[in-house]
């Protein structure tokens, strides 16, 4: 009762925010009334219904896509969003052959629409996006939910355990949780989720896409022969720290400096940042050659991360130089390329532990650090490709987790 009090009162403010973000990015303010479960159009059903909030979830999501649709014949896939980026990487990824909308509010009336437009067979929520009032709904509808790919780090164990009582009920009212490791299946279990499975993270299992690799090879040829570190989906704050580390002069001066901040609405900011320390910016938008005398470029496009860490030496991995909890660092050990990460990992905590102890990536307290270990893994090229051979095993020895996870996926649906 409290819980859905305290959406209708949030209701208004949601929208003020919606609005907000949606000057930096339009896409918020695309299909507005899907938020509050209005949607137009018939459903074209069947459905198995995938929720990945945004970027990374759409990503991890798109082997699951194709082992669901070899076990469900017949059925068309649904897949449902949070964020713009996630969308966009949806409709790059997928194109026509799902069908894709906005996720309601946890509002009754919004999710209740939900269900009765789309009338899905099965739900699977990627990694930990918990909606008390959806996975309610479901259950009481005869849907069963699954959590999959789950991972909860201690941090956001303790935010759930806030409300344990509200935390308890969700858990309790799906269907399975299948947890990417065992610490992440014993936090979910200390909130109620019931015998959670421990089946990997799906990410071991990315497809890298030639067209991402040729790609790739288009953007080396325009960087030139030098030094290239990619820092990835960098958060805000991680930028400045690595161009203050540049700027200071002791790594070496040829290498370009690639950054891709992890949202876009940052694109214009983070070139800002550049030029303001005096750099010459390259723009990955310009399609252009870069000149040798520039020593940033901005990443300023999305879905194209694969595509820059094939066109670097070296990948820094956003959101660990700061207490963010580090992005994806399989992707880039998928590639083969040495891996560099800051000292917060939380949301990849054993695959970052893991990447370490199997010689792929290693870890430097802050961006100075990283830079200067950029460095020295240029000037040794021995040590540079055996950790990338030691990333493209890491991930081979990790590999299984989507036939395991659409199996039980299954199982868990006609229990």
């Amino acid at each position: 009762m409290l819980y859905g009090l305290l959406w209708l009162i949030a209701a208004p403010f949601v929208l003020l925010r919606l609005a907000w973000r949606g000057r930096r990015q339009p896409g918020y303010l695309e299909n507005v009334g899907e938020r509050f479960g209005r949607y137009h159009g018939e459903a074209r059903g069947p459905f198995v219904w995938i929720h990945a909030v945004s970027v990374g979830e759409t990503r991890a999501a798109a082997p699951l896509v194709e082992a669901l649709r070899a076990r469900y014949p017949g059925r068309r896939i649904l897949l449902t969003h949070m964020t713009p980026t996630g969308l966009a990487v949806s409709r790059e990824i997928f194109g026509d052959t799902v069908e894709r909308a906005w996720l309601p509010y946890d509002l009754r009336f919004a999710v209740r629409r939900f269900l009765r437009h789309f009338r899905p067979e099965v739900g699977v929520i990627m990694e930990t996006e918990i909606w008390p009032r959806l996975i309610e709904e479901a259950k009481r509808a005869g849907i069963p939910v699954v959590l999959a790919n789950a991972r909860l780090s201690e941090r956001s164990a303790r935010r759930y355990g806030r409300a344990p009582s509200l935390a308890r009920r969700a858990l309790g009212n799906l269907a399975g949780v299948a947890a990417q490791t065992r610490d992440d299946a014993a936090r979910l279990a200390s909130l109620g989720a019931r015998d959670p499975a421990v089946l990997g993270s799906v990410k071991f299992d990315l497809a890298i896409p030639g067209a991402m690799v040729e790609r790739g090879g288009e953007f080396r040829s325009r960087f030139g022969d030098r030094p290239v570190w990619v820092a990835g989906s960098t958060r805000e704050g991680e930028e400045a720290l690595l161009l203050d580390a540049l700027a200071a002069g002791d790594v070496d001066p040829r290498a370009l400096l690639v950054i891709v901040p992890r949202h876009p609405q940052r694109f214009d900011e983070v070139a800002e940042l550049a030029a303001a320390r005096g750099f010459e910016v390259a723009r990955r938008s310009e399609e252009e050659s870069v000149p040798a005398s520039v020593r940033v470029a901005v990443g300023d496009s999305m879905g194209e991360m694969l595509a820059y860490y094939a066109a670097g030496d070296v990948a820094i991995i956003g959101g660990s130089l700061l207490d963010f909890g580090g992005q994806n660092l399989i992707e880039a050990c998928a590639l083969g390329r040495p891996v560099i990460v800051g000292p917060s990992t939380f949301n990849f905590d054993e695959a970052a532990r893991g990447a370490i102890k199997a010689g792929a990536a290693v870890r430097v307290p802050d961006a100075r650090a990283a830079l200067r270990e950029a460095s020295a893994l240029d000037a040794d090229a021995a040590r540079r490709g055996a950790m990338g051979a030691n990333g493209l095993a890491f991930v081979a020895a990790h590999r299984g987790a989507v036939e395991r996870l659409a199996d039980w996926i299954v199982a868990m649906a006609i229990r």
